[in-house]
């Protein structure tokens, strides 16, 4: 419905929509929070292991490096790349997965496919000189360029593929980290960077009775392809056609895979708990002489700051990838536009933005009413929140997948699934026996650094980062962390935070580590670490914004806020730069190319820093 005409529409009952939203949060808090999902383990555990490259063995690294990057997903490419074109040739990317990829190795289900335009979210394209085929790519041709990063700069020819990292350790004798994988190693590097993201520990709904189904069971990131035929490319599943599949979950995943399993299957039972909210994607082919004219020197960077710049509402004159991430922002111009120059108060837009918002969730949920013919589906598929209280969908066969006799939406009004039995689900009272059950129930985002990672890293004089991070994380920039020298972080939080196009943190954050290493190399430090009173003052920003997950306590639960809990000292500072995305990228150029590198200490050689 983005961009219709909207001028004969009754006027919204604001209040109405607050009660609404409230109840249907109310509705779905529970007190267990993080807790109630599950590792995968048990009969699950098999799924763990790589399916799609074989594992070569090799003897142990015992070697030095000058740069150790952990994790193979677009962190560490981006970040190799920048490392590379600086000049920096000796870097080491360890993952454990087969291949690069990251999230996009792993997750190969049907369907699956960027929610953010291809242009800003695939990096470096205009670096490799790639043209994405669609405006949203599917998940094979990421994977592939994933891959063509990784030979465009040469990062296959030291990486360690199907290795974990157990433990780094600062050896402040010799000013370097010692590194040590699940495969032996125990090899040195000057500098160590860490890119694990939030989408590789796969979780399961804490449901009881999970281990005792006697069919087949999988999770949407394992995707087991010799039960239900197919494979990642798009052939048909073509050993569903007489059997009965349940799927748990509702979200990004789910909305990406539904439409090609009920295509498949005998019968297929979406298991719901709460709606996504789910607007037009409009996909299409890329015109390559469309493609030719933008793609002109540096067009890529000016894309991603056009896209934070209108997705986090800071109103420029142009909108080039005109999505639904930047629907709002198009809305909120017109708006705020019209409201006299004296009423322009901070107050007066927070109530444009609400009232944009409350505007484009109704014409959301009016989609579901246009395309779902049931009208008891269609009141189930109702998303009752504001838009960015969850992670936004947009899709063009989800919804009409309802329509399909075979196709079936169990919604269970907030409570999820009572439980699993030998034969089935089990959903407000009532069982549906299956065949197979596939968990679309995402991955570990709430939990800590340490526990996701599988390591603690131990910088120096013995401090572990569980033990720096007791009270909540705390960094310089989001990169830096006193007490752990030469040691990078990749990744959104305490920098700008956008969730809307995670690449874009990435490629910021490995600008800010090239300049680093190449900066500490060329005048022969050995060491460089964030002073504490630099990373105490960055803290005490961070404290000065909003100080709030993304979502806000007053949306439905769900991992953009914490599981709707009171958010503890870890939550308080998992935030972003008070003054937004667009501000803190353009604060990091400021930073980057003034050279003084403030808030940074380099040191000629080995010494002890008093705390």
């Amino acid at each position: 419905m983005t961009g219709t005409n909207r001028l004969n529409r009754p006027p919204l009952d604001k209040d109405a929509l607050r009660r609404k939203y409230a109840e249907e949060r109310d509705k779905r808090l529970r007190p267990d929070g993080n807790a109630q999902y599950l590792r995968l383990t048990g009969r699950f555990a098999p799924y763990l292991h790589d399916p799609y490259t074989p594992r070569t063995e090799r003897p142990p690294r015992t070697d030095h490096v000058t740069v150790a990057f952990v994790g193979g997903g677009f962190a560490g490419l981006v970040t190799g790349a920048r490392l590379k074109e600086a000049g920096v040739e000796d870097v080491r990317v360890v993952e454990k997965g087969g291949d690069f990829g990251g999230t996009w190795y792993w997750n190969r289900y049907p369907g699956a496919q960027c929610d953010t335009a291809s242009y800003v979210y695939m990096p470096l394209l205009e670096e490799t000189g790639h043209m994405p085929t669609e405006k949203y790519a599917h998940a094979p041709e990421i994977l592939e360029h994933c891959r063509r990063i990784g030979r465009h700069y040469g990062l296959y020819d030291d990486a360690l593929f199907h290795t974990e990292v157990t433990a780094l350790e600062w050896d402040a004798a010799r000013s370097r980290w010692i590194v040590r994988t699940d495969r032996g190693d125990s090899f040195t590097a000057s500098f160590v960077g860490m890119g694990i993201g939030p989408l590789h520990v796969p979780k399961l709904p804490g449901i009881p009775g999970i281990e005792d189904f006697a069919g087949h069971a999988f999770h949407t990131s394992r995707w087991d392809y010799a039960y239900t035929g197919g494979d990642p490319s798009g052939a048909p599943m073509d050993r569903l056609s007489g059997r009965r599949v349940a799927v748990i979950g509702t979200g990004a995943t789910a909305v990406q895979c539904v439409p090609h399993l009920a295509r498949a299957c005998k019968e297929l039972y979406v298991f719901q708990r709460t709606p996504s909210s789910v607007d037009v994607r409009d996909n299409r082919p890329t015109d390559p002489e469309w493609f030719a004219s933008i793609a002109t020197p540096g067009w890529q960077q000016r894309w991603l700051e056009n896209f934070t710049a209108n997705q986090t509402g800071e109103l420029p004159d142009e909108d080039l990838v005109m999505d639904g991430w930047t629907d709002i922002a198009r809305r909120l111009r017109a708006r705020i536009a019209a409201i006299p120059q004296e009423e322009l108060t901070p107050e007066r837009m927070m109530e444009a933005y609400e009232e944009c918002d409350f505007e484009k969730m109704e014409e959301i949920r009016a989609r579901v009413d246009a395309l779902v013919e049931d009208a008891e589906t269609a009141r189930g598929l109702k998303a009752w929140y504001r838009q960015l209280c969850k992670r936004p969908c947009f899709h063009d066969e989800y919804l009409q997948a309802f329509n399909l006799p075979n196709t079936h939406l169990v919604d269970t009004g907030g409570r999820g699934v009572e439980r699993i039995t030998s034969t089935g689900v089990v959903a407000a009272g009532a069982e549906y026996e299956v065949d197979c059950v596939i968990y679309a129930s995402g991955f570990e985002v709430g939990t800590g650094f340490t526990r996701r990672s599988g390591y603690d890293m131990t910088g120096r004089d013995g401090v572990r980062l569980s033990e720096r991070w007791a009270q909540g994380m705390r960094t310089l920039h989001g990169v830096h962390v006193h007490g752990f020298p030469n040691a990078f972080l990749v990744q959104p939080t305490q920098g700008a935070n956008l969730i809307s196009n995670i690449p874009h943190n990435l490629t910021e954050a490995a600008r800010t580590i090239a300049v680093t290493v190449r900066h500490a190399l060329d005048h022969g430090y050995a060491e460089v670490e964030a002073t504490r009173e630099a990373e105490e003052a960055w803290v005490e920003l961070l404290r000065s914004g909003p100080g709030r997950l993304i979502g806000g306590p007053d949306c439905t639960p769900g991992y953009y806020n914490n599981e709707g809990q009171e958010p503890g000292p870890w939550d308080w500072l998992n935030t972003g730069y008070p003054y937004g995305a667009t501000a803190y990228f353009a604060h990091m150029d400021r930073w980057r190319r003034s050279g003084t590198f403030e808030g940074l200490d380099f040191r000629e050689g080995p010494c002890r820093v008093a705390d």
